[in-house]
């Protein structure tokens, strides 16, 4: 294995790395339900395919506490373009003198995406860049032809204590990009766009094919408004961290066409909101807290919704007052995908490559 060449101990404690998986329940709970309102087309909607259920939290290093949410549905087609997907869920650190979190290791080939939801995390990286996320903040990380990295918990926040909530997403990259130059967002919760929740009931209109070439924001469902009505932002809003969502544009700049919403609901009120997506992409539901009903499938804390590729239209219900939710959709790639901890390419030339220019030190820089 290409692995072997690595040291073991860098790759025990890459940052929430793919071998997380190994560490997932592996039972998966497979669905497929319509849900229909009397003014929405069920042809319009999309389906659930799969209901993945809570997998059980392991360490990453010293610092990350987290459900490998995907468990073994990670780095295949079923969620292209999105690899894998990390949760650490609110845990009190004590004051400590340590740094805690994952020391340097690489990555080529592939999109780091963290975000914090309490607490601070800290990144360090090999082309210079430095940088702190606090709550709401988003880390987006492209790694390309090679980066070394790290990140830890905040030095204010291991000399102070607190409680720390965070995921990271691993998003692949085309073929034709995955040895761009590296780059680093900041992106800082005031940035990111927040649009108000739609109620079910009418057609929002056609969602744009959108996508993004590197420069630009990734254009993603939404389409551009229509008959829902929106609610009032205290009863909820979507922040658009990518993509768009009713003609509000994400702060990220993307690759491919990728749409990353984090949905609060406020009211468990029976209201349906109303999601449209791209026609053909792949749409992730991951619920953070509380519980939603998504299609006619209730959710509780940490479990995951597949829908199948067909429909553009989602609807999702708070079953429970405050509850948080993430939105993932893109377009799948249709590339292969081959994998080996760090690095994430499309053949196996291309990973044995990728590590004798890691062991060379013509890397990350």
């Amino acid at each position: 294995m290409i692995v072997s060449h690595i040291n073991p101990r860098m790759l025990k404690t890459t940052a929430l790395l793919s071998l997380s998986i190994l560490a997932a329940d592996p039972a998966v709970a497979t669905t497929t339900t319509t849900a229909t309102t009397s003014n929405t087309s069920s042809s319009m909607l999309k389906t659930v395919k799969k209901v993945l259920p809570r997998p059980r939290a392991h360490w990453v290093g010293d610092g990350f506490n987290v459900y490998p949410v995907f468990a073994n549905n990670a780095f295949s087609e079923a969620i292209s373009p999105f690899l894998m997907f990390d949760y650490g869920a609110p845990k009190a650190f004590p004051p400590t003198r340590k740094q805690l979190g994952v020391g340097q290791h690489p990555h080529r080939g592939f999109e780091t995406i963290t975000v914090a939801f309490q607490g601070e995390v800290e990144h360090a990286d090999s082309v210079g860049n430095r940088g702190v996320i606090g709550p709401g903040d988003v880390q987006w990380m492209t790694a390309g032809r090679g980066i070394v990295h790290e990140e830890f918990h905040s030095k204010r926040m291991a000399k102070e204590g607190g409680t720390l909530e965070m995921c990271q997403l691993w998003l692949n990259l085309p073929a034709k990009d995955k040895m761009v130059a590296p780059r680093y967002q900041p992106i800082l919760d005031a940035e990111i766009p927040v649009s108000p929740l739609y109620a079910a009931g009418g057609s929002q209109g056609a969602a744009g094919a959108g996508g993004g070439d590197g420069a630009a924001a990734g254009g993603g469902g939404g389409g551009g408004g229509g008959t829902c009505a929106a609610r009032e932002l205290s009863e909820g809003g979507v922040r658009v961290i990518a993509g768009s969502f009713q003609g509000v544009a994400g702060a990220a700049r993307t690759h491919s066409q990728v749409d990353l919403w984090d949905v609060a609901i406020a009211h468990a009120d029976g209201v349906a909101c109303e999601f449209d997506t791209v026609e053909g992409n792949n749409v992730v539901i991951f619920v953070r807290r509380g519980r939603v009903e998504v299609q006619g499938k209730k959710l509780g804390p940490q479990d995951v919704a597949i829908l199948n590729l067909a429909g553009s239209k989602v609807l999702m219900t708070a079953l429970e007052a405050d509850s948080r939710v993430l939105v993932m959709a893109g377009e799948p790639l249709g590339e292969p995908i081959a994998a080996q901890g760090p690095f994430v390419m499309n053949t196996q030339t291309e990973l044995r490559q990728a590590m004798m220019d890691y062991q060379s030190g013509n890397f990350g820089t």
